[in-house]
């Protein structure tokens, strides 16, 4: 007998409706002629007629699973038994299915008969009970909503096999319309998706508009099977150009312990397959909503424990247990030659007032002094209140003395300011002391000690003062700083300067772009002083000019030596003194020094803080000008960190954007520094304007920069600074870096 003898009505049970709803199909094959024959419900699998051929069939398997089928098939063919497979086909409708084909016993040897069924049911539970384990493993290993909606959109996508993922937010900046805006992103590495991650970027939808906010607003899910064609996608061509097609859309709600009905935002998934509504990814929508859900409340709960704990519950200023830690880190975190300060700050006739008028009146005093502590103090400063009227503030790294003074002076200026109490004005004053790391102490109870005692001495002197410990050896004292002025003199003549550079690479694939020139100070004694050091004495004086002078002098000797040795395509960064800004010969002197070096202009760009611009627009910007027009390139460095409005920035012959490393110290943990960050980068790109981002040490603040599109970073992780020699290796041998 053969498969084209049978009469497939005769076939037993062929068009039984239980095949149909139990998703049960059944095969003949002839083993001397190689046909096959199938039931109704086995050929709507298939998508062929009830008499077909192996390759027929295969049509519609998956081509991975191809081989498993046609193995289990020519068992079969040969007279095997036992024949046993699993494997994917697309069906018309009802998308991607999964099938187990199986063999049985047959008496007649030449026709082999088996059973196709369903298992996509069955696929998909084990399938959802592994990806919820999974999630919420992951979940409960994570200790901030940013880490945990990263890991979700990967996890979903690698898991389910999407493309991309994102999440949308609302932002509800004071003063801004409220807007949904792609805040986190995942795309599988293999996927060319950078049209479609700019357009995510830039897109910002109010509730109700568009995709996104139609999801937002109504709490409801929606798929769509052509992502090109669907104008309220907003994205609809960067969709065509990437290639994607199908995409499910759904909100991430939840009732909080508040009963309150919170939104957060909007997941979206994307694939460059034609998927059906089916898929495994509608079904664990609300499992991934509930999880999220359950994060975010214990976050929260861990948040306002953490709160208690680190906090001082009148001021809401650090306690002295979290301002201790935070001094231990930041000493344990020094790099060598790095330096910070504390002030120690003790209020004045505090004790009167509790005793005049009572303790609510104290209390009124402290907590309107640290609302003035905090407005005062610069950017990533810590403040705690350690107990009673003592209050201490801790720098950022790399603040030089001079700016703990100004800030000590501020806060001498916030205590003075009466305090209101009722019908009463009630005055204090303040004693401070300062202490620097490392020349006070490499501890936290070496350095409060240091400050402590200098606020002892404040006292002593008549209260309402700023004191700096001047221990043994402290290079504080006016005697060290003469020194080393005298000798800051001598130093260009005695060749004592020398220049590292520090590479500014790319952020895609880490290709050394530019360079920093820094400036670096050997004394005769092999005593290598820090910038931070000896730029703010030679600022006091003329010398600043004569340092600068020298380092452009030099840096264009280095471009030409770059260009020599085939790496012309390296651009310098080079510091600008404030001074020279405001000479209108700079660009000739700037122009003569490069000719003389054999240098290119265009491989120079010269960098100026905003504070240069502002001082003295009216100059800074003609000169600006003239520079750019002889090709030098002009970079705003610390953007951020001064006072330029946007109606100034705009007119400004620049072309490049710094972000300053304080910004990007709470990256991408700190919601504030993660705003502004972002900010800064929409407000380059808009402007065309090329933007680095200073201060990058961690994966995961290049990750963050990754993500949101920054092209250019500087950094302990992408390069420290090294000579020009050591230079030359690391672009030759990029995995040398």
């Amino acid at each position: 007998m053969t498969i084209q003898n049978i009469d497939i009505s005769l076939l037993p049970n062929l068009a039984d409706p239980g095949d149909l709803v139990a998703g049960l199909g059944r095969w003949w094959f002839d083993r001397a002629g190689g046909g096959i024959a199938l039931s109704a419900v086995a050929a709507s699998f298939f998508g062929t007629g009830r008499h077909a051929d192996p390759d027929a069939c295969l049509a519609r398997v998956e081509p991975e699973d191809r081989a498993v089928v046609r193995a289990a098939l020519g068992r079969v063919a040969t007279g095997g038994t036992g024949a046993e497979c699993e494997f994917r086909v697309r069906t018309g409708g009802r998308g991607l299915r999964w099938l187990r084909l199986q063999q049985v016993d047959t008496a007649d040897g030449a026709v082999a008969a088996g059973i196709l069924v369903d298992v996509t049911a069955a696929k998909q539970a084990a399938a959802r009970e592994r990806f919820n384990f999974a999630l919420t493993q992951y979940l409960v290993g994570t200790d901030s909503i940013d880490d945990a909606v990263t890991g979700i959109l990967q996890l979903v996508c690698e898991e389910l096999g999407w493309e991309w993922g994102a999440y949308w937010s609302l932002d509800e900046r004071a003063g801004a319309r409220p807007a949904l805006r792609c805040r986190y992103a995942w795309q599988a590495p293999n996927q060319a998706l950078a049209p479609f991650r700019e357009a995510s970027a830039r897109l910002a939808m109010a509730p109700g508009e568009g995709m996104i906010g139609t999801v937002w607003a109504s709490g409801d899910a929606h798929w769509i099977e052509d992502a090109s064609g669907t104008a309220a996608l907003l994205r609809a061509e960067a969709a065509r150009a990437c290639g994607l097609q199908s995409a499910y859309f759904f909100p991430v709600t939840f009732l909080a312990s508040d009963a309150c009905l919170m939104r957060p935002g909007v997941l979206e998934f994307f694939s460059v397959q034609q998927r059906q509504p089916d898929a495994q990814l509608p079904g664990l929508a609300k499992s991934i909503a509930a999880m999220i859900a359950q994060a975010v409340e214990r976050m929260r709960q861990q948040e306002r424990i953490r709160v208690r704990a680190h906090t001082d519950e009148m001021t809401g200023l650090a306690n002295r247990a979290h301002f201790y830690d935070q001094l231990d880190r930041q000493c344990r975190d020094a790099r060598p030659g790095q330096t910070f300060g504390v002030l120690f700050v003790d209020l004045d006739q505090f004790k009167p007032i509790n005793d005049a008028f009572g303790h609510d009146a104290g209390n009124v005093v402290l907590t309107e002094f640290a609302q003035r502590l905090r407005a005062l103090a610069p950017p990533g400063w810590r403040i705690g209140r350690l107990g009673g009227d003592e209050f201490a503030l801790l720098s950022v790294p790399g603040t030089t003395p001079l700016e703990l003074e100004r800030v000590a002076e501020a806060v001498l200026d916030a205590a003075r300011r009466r305090f209101v109490y009722g019908e009463h004005r009630l005055a204090v004053s303040a004693s401070i002391g300062i202490s620097t790391y490392p020349d006070h102490g490499r501890s936290t109870r070496e350095l409060l000690h240091a400050a402590d005692a200098a606020m002892y001495a404040s006292k002593r002197n008549g209260r309402n003062l700023v004191s700096r410990f001047c221990g043994d050896g402290a290079p504080a004292d006016a005697g060290h700083r003469i020194g080393l002025l005298t000798d800051l003199h001598c130093a260009i003549r005695r060749g004592e300067f020398f220049l590292e550079y520090q590479p500014i690479r790319t952020s895609t694939d880490m290709e050394i772009d530019a360079v920093e020139a820094l400036i670096r100070w050997r004394r005769p004694n092999g005593e290598i002083v820090p910038p931070n050091v000896f730029i703010p004495l030679a600022e006091q004086s003329r010398l600043i000019v004569d340092i600068g002078r020298w380092v452009v002098r030099q840096a264009c000797r280095d471009v030409a030596r770059l260009s020599a040795a085939g790496l012309a395509g390296v651009r310098v960064h080079v510091n600008m003194a404030a001074p020279e800004f405001i000479d209108a010969e700079l660009p000739d002197r700037l122009a003569a020094m490069a000719a003389a070096a054999g240098a290119d202009p265009r491989r120079i760009c010269l960098e100026l803080t905003e504070g240069v611009v502002m001082k003295h627009a009216d100059k800074s910007i003609a000169i600006m000008r003239e520079l750019r027009r002889r090709g030098f390139g002009i970079g705003l460095d610390d953007f951020g960190m001064g006072y330029s409005s946007l109606s100034l920035l705009k007119n400004l012959p620049i072309g490049s954007l710094k972000i300053d490393r304080l910004f990007m110290a709470g990256v991408p943990y700190d919601r504030n520094d993660c705003a502004i960050v972002r900010s800064i980068l929409d407000l380059g790109r808009h402007m065309k304007l090329t933007v680095v981002a200073e201060g990058v040490e961690t994966d995961a603040q290049l990750g963050y920069l990754r993500q949101f599109g920054c092209p250019l970073v500087q950094g302990w992780l992408p390069g420290r600074p090294v000579p020009l020699e050591r230079l030359f290796d690391l672009i030759a041998q990029p995995e040398a870096a």
